[in-house]
């Protein structure tokens, strides 16, 4: 069994800063998700005290009981040692879809929900038919913000039509919603989706994204839109 954790970081928006064009979305692929999730809890064990320090808007802790890793909540310094810790074990892989808004058609966002799940299917089809992903059985989850309750199977659907109508699949797919605060492993993704983010707007983890390279960690960015 496969298993991708999806999350994003960024908007899907014409409206953009020259500073901040980018949206994100990361994809966290593993064959073993509970070890990830042992390896989750000792980065969290190891650093609290400083997760704790970090977290000024009480996203992550709740009477300083920790609730989950959000990305945009740690310091530079924890997202460094974030990416060293999981980046070592070779338990997952990271895929990055990266769109440039400077460069998008402003009715692509009529529909966000829409756009979201084109990317993600045009991406996915690229990288089960170049064999960056293996063929198998898949179980996505992702973030519940990124599909409104009324469209919650259209993903699911829509994927399992376009992947296995073009061979790119062999078997049908599943895709799940849940709160990230209570699926671990959805929160690894949105935290690799932000240091992408922030890497795209300020250089500041270059290094990190040459160990991520180095380490097999980091599989591939592909870039919207298609050239």
């Amino acid at each position: 069994m496969e298993f991708l954790y999806i999350d994003e970081s960024g908007s899907m928006t014409t409206q953009y800063t020259n500073s901040d064009p980018y949206f994100v979305i990361a994809i966290v692929h593993t064959d073993d998700p509970d070890k990830l999730r042992v390896l989750y809890k000792r980065f969290v064990k190891k650093h609290k005290d400083e997760l704790l320090a970090a977290d000024k808007d009480g996203r992550m802790f709740k009477d300083e009981k920790f609730k989950e890793l959000k990305g945009s909540a740690l310091t530079p310094q924890l997202k460094k040692k974030f990416i060293s810790y999981f980046c070592r074990e070779n338990t997952l892989k990271v895929f990055y879809i990266v769109v440039d808004n400077r460069k998008i058609n402003s009715n692509t966002y009529d529909n966000t929900a829409r756009a979201f799940n084109y990317f993600l299917k045009v991406a996915l089809s690229f990288f089960l038919s170049k064999k960056h992903l293996p063929d198998g059985k898949y179980i996505i989850q992702s973030d519940e913000r990124n599909e409104r309750t009324d469209t919650k199977y259209f993903l699911q659907n829509y994927l399992n039509t376009e992947l296995r109508l073009n061979n790119t699949l062999s078997t049908d797919l599943q895709v799940q919603y849940f709160d990230s605060s209570k699926n671990k492993l959805i929160q690894l993704a949105d935290v690799f989706a932000n240091v992408c983010y922030s890497q795209l707007r300020t250089s500041a983890y270059s290094d990190e994204f040459i160990q991520m390279k180095e380490s097999g960690c980091l599989n591939y960015f592909f870039r919207f839109p298609l050239k």
